[in-house]
């Protein structure tokens, strides 16, 4: 049993939930663009700024919401989270501009990098490490990888039945649900950080030059990845924006080396599994995780499905990536993270691939379900693992630093991914890039340390490293409940 849950099923559910939710918004929006264009009055151009708006600001504050997890406690984040992505999908339901829908979607963008990293910290601390995380890991990227597909079978659904509305308003129940079920599952942060000992909320000072320069310059970079497609990477605007960015990015840098208490520690980077299971999360963004999108534009463009059957077609993605998160938790206890990893982005790599071969003119969706299949499984296994990496070794009070340091490697490698592959030339050349593009996921997979038989599943470095954090917290933090 979990060591510090009273009602680990309830626990893990209520968790779930949120990360259903931040996924969801992903993939939701995407079906009912036509409609919003046609009902709000957005132009071709301006469209984009649905999606982007929430992307932008999402990324830009994922590693500030991390570390605010960290500092001023788990629970307080999650159930701040949800009260900005309710608030912000309530405002995007009432929206009648387009002025007004972007902002809501800013909201729902700030929401969503406060809840991701709250929610993946608390996964991390609140199951022990080795069988009992990696499953509790498992359940969470179900809902989490499957919510990005599920996004598009609901969005046609409700835009379908409801109006393009409905893609918003649904968030709302479950927000309420989720913030009030907080206070009765989560722990308190006062037990959870720990009054007395060393990580006590407010005991720690506030980085806020390191906010300030990461916050914008992530959010320029962001802004700028995201725009270049679309304005052209030679105009101003998005070269001021990427050259702020990177003179910020410096600085915050320099800033986190120098200040007692960093937003981002730097000698995270130390810990070998932490540092090459971000590569492996960069690589998964910037190649696999844009798979979806294009997806959606193939059923819609090329085969001509309405939204409705857009979203019932991906119940073949949906349950193929369910199927590969419970995989991946079996071979991760058997070969390790590592192998596990490798072998996950070669089912994906080969699922792509036999994607692109059956984007044809004539192409049926039993002709694609082959690749769907392939492609699903590959993602879901690869989901979930890369995860169980992330975690490994990072002592409970520095894990919403590390998940927003993860989130926000995936956030940059799918706004990147994106950007380069809607420029290469069609939907199935920009899956055909994904397919041989993913093979860097392997690679990325070989930096972290070697599975040792007989550890449970845990890796060499990371064995160690966990031995010496637990002896640490051993020392300084206080008795848990």
């Amino acid at each position: 049993m979990p060591p510090h849950v009273a009602r680990p099923a309830w626990t893990l559910a209520l968790l779930a939930l949120a990360g259903l939710v931040t996924a969801l918004d992903f993939t939701v929006v995407y079906v009912a663009l036509p409609e919003i264009a046609a009902d709000v009055g957005f132009s071709d151009r301006s469209l984009q700024w649905v999606v982007s708006s929430y992307a932008v600001v999402y990324g830009g504050l994922l590693l500030l919401g991390g570390r605010l997890a960290d500092l001023l406690g788990r629970r307080r984040m999650f159930v701040a989270g949800m009260a900005l992505y309710g608030v912000g999908s309530m405002l995007g339901g009432l929206a009648t501009a387009p002025g007004l829908l972007i902002g809501a979607r800013a909201v729902q963008g700030i929401g969503g990098a406060v809840l991701f990293p709250a929610t993946l910290s608390l996964v991390n601390t609140l199951f022990a490490e080795g069988p009992s995380r990696t499953r509790a890991l498992t359940v969470w990227a179900v809902s989490g990888a499957g919510g990005l597909s599920l996004g598009a079978l609901l969005g046609g659904v409700l835009t379908s039945a409801l109006g393009w509305e409905a893609v918003f308003y649904v968030n709302v129940p479950l927000v309420v649900l989720a913030g009030v079920a907080a206070f009765g599952l989560l722990p308190r942060d006062a037990a959870a950080v720990g009054r007395d000992g060393g990580e006590a909320v407010g005991r720690k000072g506030f980085d806020f030059p390191g906010a300030l320069t990461g916050t914008v310059g992530l959010t320029l970079l962001v802004f700028a990845i995201a725009q270049g497609p679309e304005w052209g990477w030679a105009d101003a605007r998005v070269a001021g924006a990427a050259g702020v960015a990177v003179l910020l990015l410096a600085g915050f840098v320099a800033v986190e080396a120098r200040t007692p208490d960093p937003l981002l520690p730097l000698r995270l980077f130390r810990q070998r599994s932490l540092t090459a299971a971000t590569g492996v999360i960069l690589a998964f963004g910037l190649t696999i995780q844009a798979v979806p999108f294009f997806l959606t534009l193939w059923f819609q463009q090329e085969m001509g499905y309405s939204a409705m059957r857009t979203g019932v077609a991906f119940l073949g993605p949906t349950l193929s990536i369910t199927a590969g998160n419970l995989v991946g938790e079996r071979l991760a206890g058997r070969l390790g993270v590592r192998r596990t990893l490798m072998a996950g982005f070669a089912v994906a790599s080969a699922g792509a691939a036999l994607l692109a071969a059956g984007m044809t003119e004539d192409a049926s969706y039993a002709g694609l379900l082959p690749g769907i299949v392939g492609f699903g499984l590959g993602t879901g296994i690869v989901f979930t693992t890369m995860w169980v990496a992330a975690a490994s070794g990072v002592a409970d009070a520095e894990q919403g630093a590390a998940s927003g340091l993860a989130s926000t490697a995936l956030q940059f490698g799918s706004g990147v991914g994106l950007a380069v592959l809607v420029s290469v030339g069609g939907i199935r050349t920009a899956v055909t890039v994904v397919a041989v593009g993913s093979l860097i996921g392997p690679v990325a997979a070989l930096l972290l340390p070697r599975h040792r038989p007989g550890v449970g599943g845990r890796d060499d470095a990371a064995a160690a490293d966990v031995g010496r954090a637990s002896a640490d917290e051993r020392r300084h933090e206080p008795t848990r409940h």
